[in-house]
This record gives C-alpha cells, sequence and structure tokens, in this order.
C-alpha cells in the first residue's frame, strides 16, 4: 500500500498537482479508503513532504502562474469589452500620435514612485516607435493628495490639453507629496492659466472623470499604479522599457493578423 501511494504521489509532483491529503483522499482508486487508510494516506503525504518540501514551492509557483494566466484571460475580455470608453473615450488624454495604430493606456498617480521613474521608459517608447499612440488616465489611489492633484489634471485636459504633458511632466518631476497646490505649481510651470483652472474646481467633469478610472480599473482587475493597457494586454507595474516594447511589438503583430 505505502509502494503505491509513494508512486503516485510521485506521478503527482512531476506534474506539479497539488499535493495533499485532501487531494490524495479525492483522488482514490475505485474503491473508497477506509479510515485506517486515510490515516495512513496522510501520514504518508506528510513525511513525503517534510522530506521533499521542495515540492510545496513547485506547486506554489504552478499555482501562482495559473492564476497569473486566468487574470490575463479576463483582463484581455475586459478589454475587448471596455475597449470604446478604454481607447477611444474622451476622459482620457492622447499624448503621442493620435493617429498611431497601436494605443498604450497608461493608467497613474501623481504619488507613485514607480509612475515618476516609469514616465522616463514611456518617453523614450515614444521617441523610438513614433507610431505608438499614448493616452493617459489619471487613477488616484494614493490618498487625498493624489486625488487633488489628479483632479488638477482634469482641469488642464478641459482648459489647455495642448499642454496637458508638459504639466504631467513638471509634476511627475516635483520632489515631495503631490496635491492641489504642487499641481497648480506644475501648471504654472507649464504655462498655463491657473485661474482659469481654478474656474473649473466644481466642475462634476473632474469627479466624473477619475470615477470613470476607477471603474475601468476595477473591471481590469487592478488596484495599484502604474499599469498599461496595450493592444489587449493589461500590463501590471513598472516592468521597464524592455516589457513595454514587447507588449507593444506583440499588439501589433495581432493587430495584422486581424486578431
Amino acid at each position: 500500500m505505502e509502494s503505491f501511494m509513494l508512486a503516485r504521489l510521485g506521478r503527482l509532483c512531476r506534474n506539479a498537482v497539488l499535493v495533499t491529503a485532501t487531494a490524495c483522499v479525492l483522488v482514490s482508486p475505485a474503491r473508497a479508503f477506509t479510515d485506517a487508510e486515510k490515516t495512513e494516506i496522510g501520514t504518508i503525504v506528510r513525511e513525503y513532504l517534510l522530506k521533499h518540501p521542495e515540492v510545496l514551492e513547485e506547486v506554489v509557483s504552478v499555482l501562482e502562474a495559473r492564476n497569473q494566466a486566468a487574470q490575463a484571460e479576463q483582463a484581455s475580455k475586459a478589454v475587448k469589452e471596455l475597449r470604446s470608453v478604454l481607447v477611444d473615450g474622451q476622459r482620457g488624454v492622447v499624448v503621442a500620435n493620435p493617429k498611431g495604430d497601436v494605443t498604450l493606456v497608461e493608467f497613474f498617480d501623481y504619488n507613485c514612485g514607480y509612475c515618476k521613474r516609469a514616465l522616463a521608459d514611456l518617453q523614450e517608447l515614444v521617441k523610438a516607435d513614433p507610431n505608438l499612440r499614448v493616452v493617459l488616465r489619471e487613477f488616484p489611489v494614493l490618498g487625498q493628495g493624489s486625488v487633488e492633484a489628479a483632479q488638477v489634471a482634469v482641469a488642464v485636459r478641459m482648459v489647455a490639453p495642448e499642454k496637458y504633458m508638459a504639466f504631467h511632466q513638471a509634476l511627475m518631476g516635483m520632489r515631495g507629496q503631490a496635491d492641489r497646490a504642487k499641481a497648480f505649481a506644475a501648471a504654472k510651470q507649464a504655462g498655463i492659466d491657473v485661474a482659469a483652472l481654478e474656474k473649473q474646481a466644481s466642475s462634476p467633469e473632474l469627479n466624473a472623470t477619475l470615477d470613470e478610472s476607477m471603474k475601468l480599473a476595477q473591471a481590469l482587475g487592478q488596484s495599484g499604479t502604474p499599469f498599461y493597457v496595450i493592444g489587449e494586454q493589461v500590463v501590471m507595474g513598472a516592468q521597464g522599457l524592455d516589457v513595454l516594447k514587447a507588449a507593444v511589438a506583440d499588439a501589433r503583430k495581432q493587430a495584422k493578423a486581424g486578431k
């Protein structure tokens, strides 16, 4: 009986299937195990895992990979369903080639250190790929200061959209906590009429824009920044220029293939 179970466990481990006593009970032979056999199985499994703890690491790795694949598939489906709003909606700010053949949408927070560092990657990507369309979406998730800065950013989009990128770069480059005051300072630095921005303070469009970003992110299963939507793929985190380039190349390839 013991040699039979060890052989079975070996096969399960090689295939990175969850090895637990419960699993062994569920994957039973033609007849049901007796209570005594179940106890013996539990003992065998425990002894095996104590001797081979690396099996658990392998199992966890496989489960994480499966979960990530499932999340990616779900996100891709959501991108297709939300494309008209996500990619072509009026509340995103197009900052590179409105007629580009591939669209990259970035969700960011002005207090996100990773977003600040990733800005250089985005700028380099745009420089190297003039046929890339880039859309920025405010996604303030790091506190009240982030919300205030994002609201000013929306006002910039409403008042002086042609200066949005200059404002964006200025605010991302500032040290300290981003908030309403810092955002107005960045707007002034970008040559935007601050008084005109202040007049938009009570506009319902400010919160409507941020609410839309929140709903889109929720539908995509995202809660942190930055994250990118490139073609039908969601790229989470500041993973570097090479990852963004690869995602853009893949999106372009799929677009040409008509997928």
